[in-house]
């Protein structure tokens, strides 16, 4: 769902429960009114105005989240870098073949790799898949990024490598 959407969900949903404050305010208002015999100097007024004042602070809070997220929301932008994913062609090793021919061993190997793992691969998986040790896939991975060829990115306590487009 668009950021713009939810956003007006938002903003929705806090003038229904804007609109029952008010209800609950009127009933606790003519309850307390029929019910305290001292007047304005009651406990209960003051408690009114307290929970009255917090809902509403809540309320603000909420509709301005809302707000945000219809006019200040960028769900363009993520639209866009995934249909710019899509649009990529999926890598082959015959795209990558001139790129290939210049690297030797096991920097051929991992390169391979990323490539049969269409272009994104988890850096576990590929020490799985190449039978390398991890500081090994460490350090050539460290080498084919210096050589603009992949990106290692962090997602939590594990990376991924992503091919770079040729």
């Amino acid at each position: 769902m668009k950021n713009r959407t939810v956003g007006m969900l938002i903003v929705g949903i806090a003038l229904v429960i804007g609109a029952i404050i008010y209800m609950f305010n009127q009933a606790m208002t003519t309850i307390v009114a029929t019910e305290c015999s001292h007047g304005l100097s009651c406990p209960m007024w003051g408690t009114i105005e307290f929970q009255t004042n917090v809902a509403i602070g809540l309320m603000t809070i909420v509709i301005g989240i809302g707000l945000y997220l219809v006019f200040f929301s960028k769900d363009e932008m993520v639209i866009k870098r995934i249909t710019e994913r899509v649009d990529m062609k999926r890598p082959t090793k015959e795209t990558y073949g001139k790129v290939l021919k210049t690297l030797y061993g096991d920097e051929r190997l991992v390169l391979e790799k990323v490539i049969e793992a269409e272009g994104s691969i988890f850096q576990s998986d590929l020490v799985d898949r190449t039978g390398l040790g991890k500081v090994k896939v460490s350090r050539i991975l460290d080498k084919l990024e210096g050589k603009g060829l992949v990106e290692t990115k962090t997602r939590g306590i594990t990376n991924i490598v992503l091919l770079k487009k040729q």
